[in-house]
């Protein structure tokens, strides 16, 4: 399945990897090998055991009516949920601007709200929702537009903010198409152990993370991990770079899915992965920068 799309199309190339739901004859794509085009019971746990990303109850019954998801349907929701993302942020950092006091509530409502449909997608077997996917995308816009007032005015003040803000999102665009490429040239290959390197070091620094949060409560300080000291920066580069290797693992299940035949509605599942980790980029390099230019 090809894309129109330039940097995306390389989700659908094999990468020099074997499609595993290929015939031995080198067939694919028919009646009984698409795990997708068997019935909705057994085919879709077919597919869910060979690439286990997914419990085979999140497809339904969807993987026998709706079509096979393709690149362009990654790229369109993708899209879709950056641009609502976008849009809130830019709402909430003006009523911040005007009303802090409200401009904080919903900050903090985007917060929680963005954390629970995070938690329904990947527990609740919503994963694929539109709906879902779409209301993290509101709650996490109203997020990123408070956290970017809070972040730019706490360390450099609001006549520099702009332009830390167009360094971030310049800088998270970057990072995604270089790991785009890097996915795409095989230079780095998502193996079983390096998924579990990965799921290994986003524990610990999400361990990390809460101790720090806790301390600061606490103490009533920021912590040594967001202080702006050398440690928070060092923990801010860690995480940089743990958030760009992520788009790895999104690339790769994106791939998988596109491959195994999967309902085209799993697009929004793979656009709210994206998301989480564009979001998480974001805020880090807009931390580290404000950081480096804090006052």
């Amino acid at each position: 399945m090809k894309s129109s799309n330039p940097f995306m199309s390389s989700l659908a190339n094999d990468n020099g990897q074997r499609n595993p739901f290929t015939q031995s004859n080198g067939q694919a794509g028919q009646q009984g090998t698409n795990p997708y085009a068997t019935s909705a019971r057994g085919g879709v746990a077919t597919a869910a055991h060979q690439y286990g990303a997914q419990d085979a109850a999140n497809y339904g019954s969807a993987g026998s009516a709706d079509r096979p998801m393709t690149v362009d349907d990654v790229v369109a929701k993708t899209g879709i949920v950056v641009a609502v993302i976008v849009a809130l942020a830019a709402v909430n950092y003006f009523i911040n601007l005007s009303n802090p006091g409200l401009g904080m509530i919903l900050t903090f409502v985007g917060m929680i709200g963005g954390l629970v449909a995070v938690l329904i997608s990947s527990f609740g077997k919503k994963y694929g929702s539109a709906p879902v996917t779409l209301a993290y995308a509101a709650f996490e816009g109203l997020f990123v537009g408070g956290f970017s007032f809070m972040v730019t005015g706490m360390y450099v003040g609001g006549a520099d903010a702009g332009a830390l803000i167009a360094q971030a999102v310049l800088g998270t665009l970057g990072v995604f198409v270089g790991m785009l490429f890097v996915y795409k040239t095989g230079a780095i290959r998502v193996t079983p152990k390096f998924t579990r390197f990965m799921v290994g070091a986003l524990i610990g620094v999400l361990v990390l993370a809460l101790g720090n949060l806790v301390f600061g409560l606490f103490t009533g300080s920021a912590g040594p991990l967001r202080d702006g000291g050398p440690l928070a920066i060092l923990f801010s580069l860690v995480c940089i770079g743990l958030a760009a290797m992520s788009f790895l693992l999104d690339f790769d299940q994106a791939d998988k899915l596109v491959r195994a035949g999967a309902p085209s509605k799993m697009a929004w599942g793979v656009a709210l992965g994206l998301a989480v980790t564009l979001v998480w980029l974001y805020t880090e390099i807009l931390r580290f920068l404000s950081m480096l230019n804090r006052n």
